[in-house]
């Protein structure tokens, strides 16, 4: 992404909307499936600026991260997190069967990253037998807008293509559905405005502050985990997957 984002991220996933309201709907499917353990590894595959494993991952276990970006990194370490390291998530420099979850936040779907089905074919061999996988991507090509230049978005999904690309690296799939449902029109909307009325060079979706509004969209957000994953909903902003890679 453009180097301007990572201060502009690294600044949001302490209190954005979007941020606190996926936070909640991953800590909620992962405790459909996962019980406490402290002592379970995590691996955050494209830990970004570290918001994941400052705010979410250390109630599952000990998280580690890698991430590409050398700028991403040094903003991590300002948080005092143990355990970064500068990797691609198509080579991980690790040792197979070494973690017992791994998430990845939106990380597929950048340019940087060549192929998306080797990434997960890493996330399978460095996962050891009954290993979970978190994974969370941006939805519907048709929601491009400013906001994917900035971040260099090279594709967006659909579930269904989340699904197949999980089977073909070996997964079992117990959830993939679309996330970000009830406030899914105002998006589309925004995209949609953007073809009409182009935001500048650079325009980030972090810029807009909710201000008095941004408790009630994480409200709104967060609210999709009552029913998650128990209904699919048909569309939505991002895809939310929980796959597990088979004992044997």
């Amino acid at each position: 992404m453009d180097a301007d984002e990572y201060p502009r991220m690294a600044a949001a996933e302490t209190w954005h909307w979007w941020y606190a309201g996926m936070n909640a709907l991953s800590r909620s499917l992962l405790k459909r499936f996962l019980s406490p353990d402290a002592a379970r590894r995590i691996l955050d595959a494209g830990c970004g600026t570290g918001g994941a494993m400052n705010l979410l991952l250390p109630e599952f276990g000990q998280p580690l991260g890698v991430d590409i970006s050398p700028l991403a990194l040094r903003l991590a370490r300002q948080r005092r997190l143990p355990g970064l390291a500068q990797a691609s998530v198509t080579a991980l420099p690790l040792a197979a069967a070494a973690f017992d979850l791994l998430v990845s936040f939106d990380v597929l779907y950048e340019r940087g990253v060549d192929d998306d089905l080797q990434a997960l074919r890493e996330f399978w061999r460095v996962l050891r037998p009954g290993g979970w996988l978190l994974l969370r991507l941006p939805a519907f090509n048709f929601l491009r807008g400013r906001h994917d230049e900035t971040v260099h978005t090279a594709r967006r999904y659909q579930a269904g293509q989340v699904n197949a690309l999980l089977r073909a690296a070996g997964f079992e799939v117990f959830h993939c559905a679309y996330a970000n449902f009830w406030l899914f029109p105002l998006i589309a909307a925004k995209r949609l405005s953007e073809r009409l009325f182009p935001p500048p060079p650079g325009e980030s979706d972090l810029a807009w502050q909710a201000g008095p509004l941004n408790g009630l969209l994480k409200a709104i957000l967060a609210s999709e985990s009552l029913f998650s994953p128990r209904f699919s909903p048909p569309f939505g902003s991002s895809v939310l997957a929980l796959g597990r890679k088979p004992q044997r």
